[in-house]
């Protein structure tokens, strides 16, 4: 098990399509494990997708204050209600932009053993599992964020989405 480096933003691989894990191999499971402890290195952070470490599957680890939650091919199945509020991402770090979800989803996943299960999340929950999903199909929060403006995460200063994005790269 190893911590892994996060792709930055402007990297290709994050606006790529994620394909499915069509078998679970000792290698998928140690990435996963990897993840793990990316997700882990840091506290505060929420959720990371495989494509955020350059590995082009569809495969998520994610905690929203309950533990560690494993996605592989995740899927939404249903959508409802909405919520507005602050996303940030460790691909785009220092800032944090307002987007829009859906309040309650539900997905079916497999588990590490292979087994299909359905998780549904409300709140906060709700809003990880679109947003590393969103990772997953090469999209990122900044493509969704209201207004055009992110804020500086140290300062709470507005700033333009544009002029962002350029001092970015």
């Amino acid at each position: 098990m190893a911590e892994r480096e996060i792709l930055p933003f402007g990297d290709p691989v994050l606006r790529k399509k994620a394909k499915p894990v069509l078998e679970l191999t000792p290698k998928i499971l140690r990435i996963l494990d990897d993840m793990a402890d990316t997700l882990y290195a840091e506290p505060g952070r929420a959720g990371l997708a495989a494509p955020q470490i350059g590995i082009l599957r569809r495969m998520i680890v994610m905690d929203c204050g309950e533990g560690l939650i494993e996605l592989i091919n995740p899927e939404i199945l249903e959508m409802q209600g909405e919520q507005i509020g602050p996303e940030a991402c460790l691909s785009y770090p220092g800032y944090t932009g307002i987007v829009k979800r859906a309040n309650v989803v539900k997905i079916s996943t497999l588990t590490r053993s292979g087994e299909t299960r359905y998780i549904e999340g409300e709140g906060y929950l709700a809003r990880c599992i679109q947003h590393e999903i969103d990772h997953l199909n090469g999209i990122l929060f900044i493509d969704l964020v209201e207004d055009g403006q992110l804020f500086r995460d140290q300062t709470g200063q507005k700033a333009d989405l544009m002029q962002a994005l350029k001092i970015s790269r």
